[in-house]
């Protein structure tokens, strides 16, 4: 059988807007045709097991999540300061405001890594490796911060996206944009 990429990807991203409305549970080769609008049965061609479908559609996440080459190319035209970094920041949060189901269909699948050691192993790979990208980025780019700035960047952008995403009445009343200038100054001191 000829493998079709765009209907790969269309699958990978029904899968994720699964996970996002269903959560894992929900996560069926039929839910996935479903919300792919093809015929029954073509998702179960395209993913061996449900390990090597949530293991795929971690990879996929992570690509609709990644800035554009244009969005990083014009930021790094300029200055490479605190304000940068903040500006950075920022993207990250208009880009999950922007794809929400990415950011929870990321929980899903950490939920369900607690579970399934393959997919655990898989995840981790994916998460550990964009986050050495990150530091090199940093690093090469020449950022202000070093490996311990971009790694408490992450883990506090990652927990305020979550608490956005899951209970935002929690954070609806703070001033986001201070709170991640708050973070930025923070970490870079």
């Amino acid at each position: 059988m000829v493998r079709n990429e765009a209907r790969r990807t269309a699958l990978l991203d029904a899968a994720i807007d699964v996970l996002a409305e269903e959560g894992a549970r929900g996560l069926t080769y039929r839910a996935i045709d479903a919300k792919a609008e093809v015929p029954a049965g073509t998702a179960s061609n395209y993913f061996a097991n449900r390990d090597d479908l949530m293991s795929e559609v971690a990879i996929r996440v992570n690509q609709r999540l990644m800035p554009s080459d244009e969005s990083i190319a014009e930021s790094l035209a300029m200055p490479r300061d605190k304000a940068l970094t903040l500006k950075f920041m920022h993207d990250i949060v208009k880009r999950a405001d922007a794809d929400k189901a990415c950011y929870l269909a990321m929980m899903e699948l950490r939920l369900e890594a607690t579970r399934r050691p393959d997919l655990r192993t898989a995840l981790t790979k994916t998460v550990a490796d964009n986050l050495e990208f990150n530091i090199s980025f940093n690093e090469d780019s020449k950022l202000p911060g070093d490996r311990m700035t971009v790694l408490s960047l992450y883990f506090a952008m990652t927990g305020l996206i979550y608490e956005r995403l899951t209970l935002p009445d929690i954070v609806e009343p703070m001033d986001l944009d201070a709170l991640i200038e708050v973070l930025v100054d923070r970490a870079i001191g």
